[in-house]
């Protein structure tokens, strides 16, 4: 029998986590401070009723009984990403062995379960050693990245063939240096370009270095979250404005990282303000050659957008707002836990924005996901009933399944979240998984979407 949205036999089904939120720090495990681990100790009233890092999932101690149920949900693929400071505690030097034992055990017993690690190496958290020298502002942060995906690649490149940069290197930029929801919370526009810049050599030196390795005759890309900027109205100015948005929170990793080359339009703005970062000589070769292989796609909501209503105050710092206003759109769909918008043609959009204008280069879909507070509230015998997760997902993946049938070159689908996990500065306010997790007991529930992805999976697709 033919499922009405039939995907693939060899589509990829599966999640993505990463490391600062489910794996958890105890004594002795040589893991070196991140970012988060300072930032929660300098304000830990910055966090969701004050919890920090330290606990999260405790994958470190789970992830034998985690994977099982993650085959048991029938995932023929997982993301997780490796903490760098975990590896090497101090950003640059010694490897703690301890780490490598962990990696290559949780890459084992993915692979004994017939499910494919995709492995991230950057996700959100810097080491705190190279954050005291600038992090990403600082070149020299640039060196020991390469160094650092040099190193996973020797550990672990015979036994994983899918690779990814960074996840989401846009939030870094946005959350660290123009609006002050990350660590080191600068509202610096100057210091946010050269983030970004840096990011982007950092990814294609390491690109560079695995395609010279020929580690495992894999692929290497980078995972993207991608916010169509949909305009209020066709006027010239929203749509003026609606540009501006993409150039900024869109096109400035997709171009370089798909392309090879920054927007034009991106390049005149960040001149017009005197904030254009300090490149250097061979730079331009290196991105231009450096392309990604495949790209992961990460996509929660749609951005509105409008003209300007009020002229940016000249002396208060430059923020990408000042090309366009935030639209509330009436008669909008909410998820009204998380504040944000669903729209689930969205998905479609970019991926027939990959197919007509980045030379429809191999995708999948590597998170999208619904954060719901107090879950607690849907147990029935034992099980969250979260009904209201299974038509997210379904819904956002009839607009795959066309985006597919029309010739987007998309090879799958990964959920955010597994596990329950926390949640950066929200801690445990919202949860996502297709697991639960009692944070005070650590027992793990498979919730009612976790049997409808299993059955999703084994069948390659579903009906109405």
């Amino acid at each position: 029998m033919v499922l009405k949205y039939q995907f693939p036999e060899d589509f990829w089904w599966g999640s993505a986590t990463s490391a600062t939120q489910i794996e958890g720090t105890k004594d002795n495990d040589g893991k070196g401070k991140s970012i988060w681990d300072h930032w929660y100790e300098a304000e830990p009233n910055r966090f969701y009723q004050g919890v920090g890092p330290g606990v999260t999932s405790n994958f470190q101690d789970t992830y034998r009984e985690d994977i099982k149920m993650i085959r048991e949900i029938g995932h023929n693929t997982f993301r997780l990403s490796l903490s760098w400071s975990r590896l090497i505690p101090e950003g640059t030097g010694e490897v703690n062995r301890k780490a490598v034992d962990f990696y290559n055990d949780v890459i084992d017993e993915l692979l004994a379960n017939d499910i494919e690690p995709f492995i991230n190496l950057f996700h959100f958290d810097m080491p705190m050693a190279l954050q005291e020298i600038g992090g990403w502002e600082n070149r020299e942060t640039v060196d020991a990245y390469a160094e650092y995906a040099k190193t996973a690649f020797e550990l672990f490149g015979d036994k994983v063939s899918k690779w990814f940069t960074f996840n989401e290197p846009i939030v870094p930029v946005e959350g660290g240096y123009l609006y002050d929801f990350h660590y080191p919370n600068k509202v610096d526009a100057k210091a946010a370009v050269q983030v970004a810049y840096h990011t982007t050599v950092a990814s294609a030196r390491a690109i560079e270095i695995f395609h010279q390795m020929d580690v495992n005759h894999g692929k290497i890309g980078i995972i993207l979250n991608l916010t169509p900027s949909y305009p209020r109205s066709q006027n010239p100015a929203d749509l003026k404005a609606s540009e501006a948005a993409d150039l900024f929170f869109n096109r400035s990793f997709l171009d370089p990282s798909v392309l090879g080359v920054y927007p034009d339009g991106l390049k005149e703005i960040v001149e017009l303000h005197g904030i254009a970062p300090v490149t250097e000589a061979g730079d331009e070769a290196l991105i231009r050659d450096n392309t990604v292989d495949i790209l992961g796609v990460n996509y929660y909501q749609p951005r509105r957008v409008k003209a300007k209503e009020h002229v940016p105050n000249p002396d208060g710092p430059f923020l990408p707002d000042w090309y366009f206003d935030n639209y509330v759109m009436p008669g909008r769909k909410m998820n009204e836990y998380r504040g944000w918008e669903i729209y689930e043609k969205g998905i479609y959009d970019i991926l027939i924005n990959l197919k007509e204008n980045y030379g429809n280069i191999e995708s999948f879909i590597s998170e999208n996901g619904m954060g719901v507070q107090n879950e607690s509230r849907f147990l029935k015998n034992g099980e969250i009933q979260d009904d209201y997760r299974i038509e997210f997902v379904k819904e956002h993946l009839k607009w795959v399944h066309k985006a597919h049938a029309e010739g987007a070159n998309v090879l799958g689908y990964h959920m955010w979240t597994t596990m329950d996990n926390w949640s950066w500065s929200n801690a445990y306010k919202n949860r996502y998984g297709f697991i639960s997790v009692d944070i005070e007991t650590q027992e793990r529930t498979i919730k009612k979407s976790g049997r409808w992805i299993r059955d999703v999976s084994r069948e390659n697709g579903f009906d109405e």
